[in-house]
């Protein structure tokens, strides 16, 4: 029936609905309490003893919060400051080569030129090539001049190429060149001073930047490097066509090693072992004095400290698996152990690799690898007369370059991001911080997803609960009208048959 059915809807409400009911009952018996004067009384009481707590605190704060928030601001414009200048001489020194952008072209060309000699220890810094060529003059002139020469024509040559400005600016075309003058001069035979030697010296250089340029068109494919294979290329080419034996470019005679080295532990030389830490990094540069290396290590700390850390590792490295492979102690003693570990060593950690602990263990152990892979190529090489120079860097960097692994702990940057060590990291920083950030994001658009499928469940679940209810009550009141009819018809046809007036219309 109509006024059940309402009735019925109305309880349906009114139980749908019970936390409002309590709540407004609540609110209305808290009203009335305190609207009694038992309760004002008692408030009045607590009050001062429950305020003067809280409000004392925040008196506090505001008078602490200005001198906190004064120290802060000032020690973020300190550190602002400081950072601003380091800036100034570390790092790539990108403020510099701005205002370098501007000057003539000849000092752009030193510019050019000092950065090429410190990218060959993956620095770019011209303050760090200052400073190495005057580890170069404290080694040798004569050294010193064929390297700047070296420089300068591998960049005269990339320009006539017209080879990438940001790239000839960023000194990664001059330093295979210098790498080729000072071993070229390294390795003569014709002594100091040999003015001749600048011939190839020069022709060499310039043909460093179109080897560098045909290398990183296959290199590139797999966004490695080009390293400095072009300096192995061509210094073993004029090597292999001039020879000992040559009347106007003599080279250094290099014989396999024929018998036993006397090896006596008890004759080491401890002084001289730590010395072969700074000697392993001058030979980079083909320099055997330790006080050279030791401005190379000065010049390295300047331009970015973690390349300065992972090159005395390389280099202590370079003499351990000397003294583990039985070398013979003058060997060691000379740097020729450390060179190639001292520049695998800053390749991998922290240069083309953001640096992380896993990344840092990656590059030690890449550094024992180029260790034994510099033995086996030396002992292979001498058979040809030829020196290992730097193919074990270039082959076991290589190789540990294009590992792949699950863990993203080991991120191998895109080569054009490739910068110095530290401002690597600070990629690496905020690339993880973009991918959490979106993560995050994700995550809440997944959950206010499932939250508007359960909403839109439970609406749907409501609906069909009220269908029901309202067939349900539908069919309920259907029932009693239909128990009331029948009986009545029933009663009508059972009483026509015994009413007498229509039995005589019948007959």
């Amino acid at each position: 029936m109509p006024g059940s059915h309402h009735t019925k809807d109305i309880q349906k409400n009114i139980n749908c609905c019970p936390s409002v009911a309590l709540t407004t009952n609540t609110s209305t018996t808290t009203l009335a309490v305190r609207q009694s004067p038992q309760f004002t009384h008692t408030e009045q009481e607590q009050q001062p003893l429950m305020a003067q707590p809280d409000v004392q605190p925040e008196h506090d704060k505001k008078e602490k919060d200005p001198q906190q928030s004064a120290r802060s601001a000032a020690l973020q414009r300190a550190r602002a400051r400081f950072l601003k200048g380091v800036s100034y001489f570390s790092g790539d020194m990108e403020v510099f080569g701005k205002w370098m952008e501007r000057q003539f072209f000849l000092l752009q060309l030193l510019d050019w030129v000092l950065r090429g000699a410190a990218q060959v220890m993956f620095v770019n810094n011209p303050l760090s090539g200052l400073i190495i060529f005057a580890g170069l003059i404290l080694q040798n002139y004569w050294w010193a001049l064929n390297g700047f020469v070296g420089t300068l024509f591998a960049t005269i040559s990339a320009l006539i190429l017209q080879q990438s400005r940001g790239a000839i600016a960023a000194g990664l075309y001059g330093y295979n060149g210098i790498l080729v003058g000072l071993l070229m001069a390294v390795f003569s035979n014709g002594g100091d001073w040999y003015w001749w030697l600048l011939l190839p010296n020069i022709f060499m250089s310039m043909m460093c930047p179109i080897v560098s340029s045909a290398l990183a068109s296959i290199n590139s494919r797999w966004d490695l490097p080009v390293f400095t294979l072009p300096f192995n290329i061509l210094v073993c080419l004029h090597m292999v066509a001039t020879g000992h034996y040559n009347h106007h470019f003599p080279q250094v005679l290099i014989q396999p090693r024929s018998e036993l080295p006397n090896i006596t532990w008890a004759e080491i030389d401890v002084a001289k072992l730590f010395m072969s830490v700074p000697v392993g990094i001058g030979q980079v540069y083909g320099c055997d004095n330790p006080w050279t290396g030791g401005i190379f290590i000065i010049s390295l700390f300047i331009s970015s400290p973690i390349t300065c850390i992972h090159a005395v590792l390389g280099s202590a490295v370079g003499m351990v698996s000397g003294l583990a492979l039985a070398a013979p102690f003058g060997d060691i003693y000379f740097g020729l152990w450390g060179y190639n570990c001292v520049l695998a060593c800053i390749a991998i950690g922290g240069m083309f690799y953001a640096l992380t602990w896993q990344v840092h263990l990656l590059a030690i152990t890449c550094a024992f690898f180029c260790a034994y892979l510099g033995s086996a190529i030396a002992n292979i090489m001498s058979t040809f007369g030829l020196p290992a120079c730097t193919w074990p860097f270039c082959l076991s960097a290589l190789t540990f370059l294009l590992i792949t692994t699950g863990t993203n702990r080991i991120f191998k940057l895109p080569l054009a991001k490739v910068t110095y060590p530290e401002k690597n990291l600070r990629f690496f920083w905020k690339l993880k911080k973009q991918e959490k950030m979106e993560a995050e994001r994700k995550e809440k658009e997944d959950q206010q997803r499932a939250i508007e499928d359960v909403q839109i469940q439970n609406e749907k679940e409501q609906l069909r609960l009220e269908l029901e209810r309202m067939e349900e009550g539908k069919i309920t009141s259907e029932q009693p009208e239909e128990h009331v009819d029948v009986p009545q018809d029933t009663e009508e046809e059972e009483t026509r048959p015994n009413n007498p007036t229509d039995v005589t219309v019948t007959d």
